[in-house]
């Protein structure tokens, strides 16, 4: 048995939505990988092989890697099967329940060789929450789906780009849920995930900018329930008292300006659209989504299902590829820290 080098990482990629551009992006990374494009990590798609055969001949890049029934030999890009529903009936660019089935047990599928210790990190290509919803599942997403399985205390998410980088208070819920879900305790740890997080991306110490929630970061109360100095200022200051260099609260129109972004590495948004849409404008093609607060590395694109290109050949990877590259990395600091660990121990 041929086995593998713990050094470089094994990382389970999966395949998203069926009927989504996710199939066609784990084509193009394998291909990519697979003509020596990189050597940091192997790749293994957790996804269905019959789905990804008929990708490939319709957008006319071949797969070449072998498929797999274990982890434990892996050691070069290859595909691993799971069996879930039929799929033979499903159609390109739609929302379908079967797809939506799929999509979860590649997911939780990978989650178990995580645990197991057989697969070192996951990057997730889109789900359809739609899809998840008609398939019986109340995940909003994939962040929360992880955080039940690997969260140790708080967790929130962060969109990342080496130009642009946002953490989210709140993520999937209706505008008017947010002031309910702000707290100073929840501000305080999303400012403490991103302070850790960008210290191990980086390696120095981040400049954090704060946004208000309300127009004009309230203008001293008069727009809103004067949630900045009640909630988010208070937040600031707690951060600040334990060493983080934090800033704010800022209106949000003024906070993603080239000079903004030239002296602050990340942004700590209030709700999803207030750093999604600048992230998207400026990143689209760059930017990961991370899960922080995990005990398990977890990547992911930051764009959805694409139905309206799914299975044409025209959807982009970077993301993608700029998703497995920081895993890789996020997975070499975890392999490496325990390695040192281990060697004191003994």
């Amino acid at each position: 048995m041929t086995t593998r080098n713990r050094d470089t990482p094994l990382l389970a990629i999966t395949m998203g939505d069926p009927a989504g551009i996710g199939p066609e992006l784990c084509i193009r990374l394998l291909d990519r990988i697979s003509q020596g494009d990189s050597n940091e990590c192997i790749p293994l798609v957790f996804g269905n092989v019959d789905i990804l055969s008929q990708v490939s001949e319709r957008i006319g890049v071949p797969i070449v890697c072998p498929v797999v029934s274990s982890t434990e030999a892996v050691n070069k890009p290859a595909i691993f099967h799971c069996e879930t529903g039929d799929l033979t009936k499903i159609i390109p660019g739609r929302v379908q329940p079967e797809c939506g089935e799929a999509s979860l047990q590649y997911v939780l599928q990978a989650i178990a060789h995580v645990k197991g210790n057989t697969v070192d990190g996951i990057v997730t290509c889109p789900v359809s929450k739609e899809a998840l919803a008609l398939a019986g599942y109340s995940y909003p997403g994939h962040t929360e789906l992880f955080a039940e399985h690997f969260a140790e205390s708080e967790t929130c998410m962060m969109q990342y780009a080496a130009d642009i980088a946002c953490s989210f208070v709140t993520t999937h819920i209706g505008y008017n849920e947010v002031p309910l879900h702000l707290t100073t305790e929840r501000i305080t740890a999303v400012l403490r995930l991103t302070n850790t997080a960008l210290r191990t991306i980086r390696g120095s110490v981040p400049r954090i900018l704060v946004c208000g929630l309300n127009p004009h970061a309230g203008e001293h109360g008069l727009f809103g329930d004067s949630e900045e100095e009640i909630i988010i200022s208070p937040a600031i200051a707690r951060a600040r008292e334990h060493g983080l260099d934090v800033t704010g609260p800022v209106p949000a129109d003024t906070a993603f300006t080239p000079q903004s972004r030239d002296r602050f590495d990340a942004m700590v948004c209030m709700y999803h659209d207030q750093g999604h849409i600048p992230v998207k404008m400026i990143a689209f093609d760059r930017a990961v989504n991370i899960t922080l607060g995990l005990s398990a590395i977890r990547t992911s694109v930051d764009h959805g299902t694409a139905f309206d290109i799914a299975w044409k050949g025209t959807a982009d990877a970077g993301s993608l590829f700029q998703a497995v590259r920081l895993a890789t990395q996020l997975t070499k600091n975890k392999l490496s820290e325990t390695s040192a660990r281990q060697t004191e121990q003994t």
